[in-house]
């Protein structure tokens, strides 16, 4: 398993303070030195208090120490009390890093509207900072902290080399339901020891976000938490990277891979779902249309349907490519549906093929499939990842807070 503190001069830990009946809870993360931090969030007009509290650290550009996560409850449309909860979590974690609550970033997931138990959440943050390290198992620990309704822990790393330097990059993230375009009811973390300004992190997180967190879905649902987080330490030593270049290329495409492993991860385990299906968009007139018609096969909900039914119904597709707001030409589309179970056209030139139903039934049952749709309009190409919708999901959250 990829582990969080992997990078040089992190640590890790995680623990049951009390949120929960009895898995873990809390999860903290640290640098041994003050790291540069970049920062994306949920666009929910509804935000929860730590998400406000951790956009004014990243808008001040100061450096960052550390993060403290609960997992349980969002503390999100909680008044002032949630403020004042959020504060007490950074002031207290800041006071065991010798830092300073301005350092620290807070997250919280779980139930919205239930005030945080902070003086559960108090007791037990010395507990698990004791307990922090940086091997694999300090690792795991973090990341089944930070979980809710998630059914397998979701990480990823990536090593590159920087001038003659080794960099490390690692993430962890959790998220299963309220995952739509514009974040989802996630949490991702990234940590890396290379050497790099916070403009260019910046740069470098929001672009990958847009790439990969942003073209996942699993229900449609986009919530009040959404938040993802990176500190880059400088421990490699590498030269710093200031400038856009074959190095931050490097580094880019390092980070890009850590997100879409993570944000794949994420749909692959979405409420209920049985399926993960690659949505892949080419020859559009524009990369924004080509995301949008993307996102929006994705996003659809009858589509998801008959994935789960191993339906190829193909006319939900195009349908969600019409009403997506993309631009496009009909009568150029190309469509195939692609598994391990073989290849499936049922589109040529905006013209549909007959086909088997028992090809495509063998094609769909596949765990993982891809709806290649090409369009015939340009050379800008997208892609997006969805989930089957299935009868569980219902399940799971009608009876969530229960």
């Amino acid at each position: 398993m990829a582990n969080i503190a992997y990078p040089k001069g992190f640590i890790a830990g995680g623990g049951h303070v009390g949120i929960k009946k009895a898995k873990r809870d809390l999860t903290l993360i640290a640098s041994e030195i003050p790291a540069v931090a970049a920062g994306c969030f949920t666009k929910n007009i509804v935000k929860a208090a730590p998400v406000i509290y951790d956009q004014n650290i990243i808008n001040t550009g100061d450096k960052v120490r550390g993060i403290i996560i609960n997992s349980g409850n969002a503390n999100a449309c909680t008044g002032e009390s949630g403020m004042r909860d959020t504060l007490t979590m950074a002031s207290e974690f800041a006071v065991l890093l010798n830092a300073s609550p301005g350092e620290i970033f807070v997250c919280s997931t779980g139930v919205i509207g239930v005030p945080l138990p902070i003086e559960k959440i108090s007791k037990g943050i010395s507990a698990v900072f004791k307990s922090m390290g940086n091997s694999e198992a300090h690792g795991e620990k973090a990341v089944e902290g930070i979980m809710t309704t998630d059914t397998f822990m979701k990480t990823a790393i990536a090593d590159i080399i920087i001038g003659d330097k080794v960099v490390h990059l690692a993430g962890m993230s959790k998220g299963s339901g309220m995952i739509h375009p514009d974040m989802a009811t996630m949490l991702a973390f990234i940590t890396t020891d290379a050497a790099i300004n916070r403009m260019l992190l910046q740069e470098a997180l929001s672009t990958c976000v847009d790439k990969t967190f942003n073209m996942i879905s699993v229900d449609g649902d986009t919530s009040t938490n959404d938040t993802i987080l990176i500190l880059a330490n400088g421990m490699a030593k590498n030269a710093v990277i200031n400038t856009e270049g074959l190095e931050y290329e490097i580094f880019f495409d390092a980070l890009l891979k850590v997100c879409e492993s993570l944000a794949k991860d994420i749909v692959r385990d979405g409420e209920g779902a049985t399926k993960l299906f690659e949505v892949q968009i080419s020859g559009a007139i524009s990369e924004l249309d080509a995301r949008i018609i993307a996102r929006g096969v994705a996003s659809s909900n009858l589509f998801k349907a008959a994935m789960f039914g191993a339906d190829a119904n193909w006319g939900r597709a195009l349908c969600a490519m019409g009403y997506s707001g993309g631009k496009f030409d009909p009568a150029k589309v190309n469509m195939s549906f692609i598994s391990l179970g073989g290849t499936l056209e049922v589109m040529r030139n905006g013209n549909p093929l007959t086909f088997s139903e028992d090809v495509a039934k063998k094609i769909l049952s596949e765990r993982e499939i891809i709806i290649k749709i090409t369009l015939g309009d340009g050379q800008f190409s997208a892609r997006a990842w969805g989930c089957d919708l299935t009868y569980d999901y219902v399940k799971i959250n009608a009876d969530y807070r229960s």
